[in-house]
């Protein structure tokens, strides 16, 4: 009883206190007044009377207690007259407002700074800095890399711009990209799709700024807006800043590159993704290659000026440098050429494309006695044979992928397709096979994850399996929505989660066949998420070709080096130059000690570029898999059978 006794009288006393506080600030002036007045006068007396040292007169103790109140109250305590002492006490009561008024403006103030500054609505003042708009799960491995990027530089910046709370993306990022190295990132909050409130990164000073695609499908229309919004905020930024954006179906790429103006860059995801799956699926390695030259933790692509080069040929140019790998050529009015005709003439305002590990590191170096012409060998050509490959899954990239293997496949190659869907993903599967002239399709209705569809399909007769992201819904369903609304973070969608769940299932039956089988499947995987890839019950060195971690990487290389854009489009063309895996038989002899330059050399004869190769007995080591991108041309290589040179070729 006692318990509830307390608790109520408890609920009595906040009950009060809150009808107290009810009453405004007039009545809580005036009991507060009270409340000190009813602790201050009882304790100024218990000290006056205990003074030994006061007055022993009733008035002289009473005139020192009004002295120890006022002093305590900072009214005073002035004695004499009583005009005297109102006067006094008003003088002080008027002090103390205009103080406790000026303590509280300045107060205020700080505070409206500080929530502003948290907010993230101040301006960034910073030059040739890189500025990102737009937050999805693209921004970390864009940070990332471009963190990496700028590593021997002594001083860079870099901006963020999202409708999201300034502290919230701090603490991501900091969890994310954990060592920041020289590179300031500044993140403010605002909307993408404002002009005004993109002036708060300064894109009209940047060097680069980057356009995110939200996650989902329905982002598109969103980076069309911040495209038009960068225009309005900086008119023809295209021209002196680099805008490099990203869309997601292939339909949205002509609009965003309107938005974009003549000078940006729009990348499609769509597209890249399907062109880069088809490559891989026809050359096991190649994402590898691609994800060593994309990051900027190993070699990438650098240009050299033509210096003591001008005048001579291409070909020279190949075996002109020891550290570094000649691709093609910048020509002085931006144009990029990929492998051109070895008796190509350099000119003096040409600059030489290289892979190499830094800009200072391609450095002209003759590597031509190097070459080791009794170990060279010439191929016969073969003729392409018809193959039987396997797509598993369908998805809106499923037409474009479709198309690009017709570029590259021979006559009377057939596609299995197995993916969920009702008879419109049948019909559409079908008209997208029917204007193909060299590729067979076989739809086939099924679900991937289910064990026994897999046993009936006799995975392991193929020659390639592809795997692509597929949702528990049917393809019909997975249609583009142009909606401007902003997603919501995380950006990555609850499709494309599914997509990724359902993936890491297929691949889980598919290892259990394979290691059945007793054989390694060729297979090529699509995921959104590079995390879920960790995850993968894959073999070591696998295919994957994570689109938000591709995408990001291009997006960050083309920022850094606007050419790369038309290197990038010329290397995902089906009738372009493009990175091979060749047999290294085809090229030089295997068993005998050469070094890479005699390589380069064989390839020159072919009218290719040899940039590297990959070693069949590291395949499954860790973390390059074989794969060397890039080695210097004295290093001396004993290769084996089934060896692989990476080469840049027509075909």
């Amino acid at each position: 009883m006692a318990g509830q006794h307390r608790t109520s009288l408890r609920l009595r006393l906040r009950y009060r206190f809150d009808h107290l506080v009810a009453g405004g600030t007039t009545a809580l002036i005036g009991w507060l007044a009270l409340a000190c007045l009813a602790v201050v006068v009882p304790a100024s007396t218990v000290l006056v009377w205990a003074d030994r040292t006061a007055p022993t007169t009733p008035s002289g103790r009473l005139t020192a207690v009004w002295v120890s109140v006022g002093q305590t109250l900072k009214i005073g305590g002035a004695v004499g007259p009583p005009l005297y002492v109102l006067a006094s006490v008003a003088l002080a009561l008027v002090a103390l407002l205009f103080v406790s008024a000026l303590v509280s403006l300045i107060t205020t103030g700080i505070n409206r700074r500080i929530m502003a500054l948290r907010l993230g609505h101040s301006t960034v003042i910073e030059r040739r800095h890189t500025v990102v708009l737009g937050w999805s799960d693209q921004v970390f491995p864009v940070i990332g890399e471009l963190v990496a990027s700028h590593a021997n530089q002594r001083r860079s910046a870099l901006a963020v711009l999202a409708p999201m709370d300034k502290v919230a993306m701090e603490e991501e990022i900091s969890t994310h990209v954990t060592d920041t190295g020289r590179t300031r990132i500044i993140c403010r909050t605002g909307l993408t799709t404002d002009p005004t409130e993109l002036a708060r990164v300064s894109p009209q000073t940047a060097k680069a700024v980057l356009v995110l695609p939200p996650g989902g499908d329905s982002g598109d229309a969103h980076v069309v807006k911040t495209l038009l919004a960068l225009d309005a905020a900086v008119p023809g930024a295209a021209g002196t800043v680099v805008v490099v954006a990203a869309v997601r179906d292939s339909r949205n790429h002509a609009t965003a590159r309107l938005a974009a103006g003549p000078g940006g860059h729009v990348l499609c995801v769509d597209d890249i993704v399907a062109r880069l799956l088809v490559q891989t699926a026809r050359q096991p390695g190649l994402s590898l290659v691609y994800q060593e030259l994309l990051d900027f933790e190993g070699d990438e692509f650098h240009t050299a000026a033509a210096g003591d080069l001008a005048g001579r040929t291409f070909g020279e140019a190949l075996l002109a440098f020891t550290t570094s790998s000649v691709l093609g050529l910048l020509r002085a009015d931006g144009g990029v050429v990929l492998n051109p005709d070895p008796g190509t003439a350099i000119g003096a305002s040409d600059r030489i494309v290289v892979i190499s590990q830094d800009d200072d590191t391609a450095v002209p170096a003759d590597a031509a006695s190097y070459v080791d012409e009794d170990a060279i060998v010439t191929a016969l050509p073969r003729t392409p044979a018809p193959e039987r490959l396997l797509l598993l899954g369908w998805n809106r990239r499923a037409p474009l992928i479709l198309e690009q293997l017709d570029e590259y496949v021979s006559p009377g190659t057939t596609l299995d397709v197995v993916a969920l869907g009702d008879g419109a993903t049948a019909r559409t599967a079908r008209e997208v096979a029917a204007g193909r002239r060299r590729l067979e399709v076989a739809f086939h209705s099924g679900d991937i994850t289910d064990p026994q569809v897999l046993e009936k399909l006799d995975v392991p007769s193929y020659d390639s399996v592809v795997v692509i992201g597929e949702t528990g819904r049917t393809a019909t369903e997975t249609g583009t929505d142009t909606a401007a609304a902003l997603p919501a973070p995380p950006a990555e969608t609850a499709a494309e989660t599914e997509a990724d769940d359902r993936t890491l299932v297929t691949l889980l039956h598919l290892r259990a066949i394979g290691q059945a089988a007793h054989r390694e499947l060729t297979l090529t995987t699509e995921m959104s998420d590079d995390g879920n890839r960790l995850l993968a019950p894959a073999r070591a060195g696998a295919d994957f070709i994570v689109s938000g971690r591709l995408i990001s990487l291009l997006m960050t290389q083309i920022s850094e080096s606007h050419y790369l854009a038309a290197v990038f489009e010329e290397l995902f063309r089906a009738e372009g130059q493009e990175l091979y895996l060749k047999p290294v038989t085809d090229y030089v002899l295997a068993g005998r000690e050469v070094t890479f330059a005699t390589a380069v050399a064989s390839a020159r004869r072919r009218r290719a570029c040899a940039v590297g190769y990959r070693l069949r007995a590291e395949a499954a080591t860790g973390p390059a898999y074989g794969v060397r991108i890039n080695p210097d041309k004295r290093q001396r290589i004993r290769f084996a059978e089934g060896d692989r040179l990476i080469v840049l070729a027509e075909s």
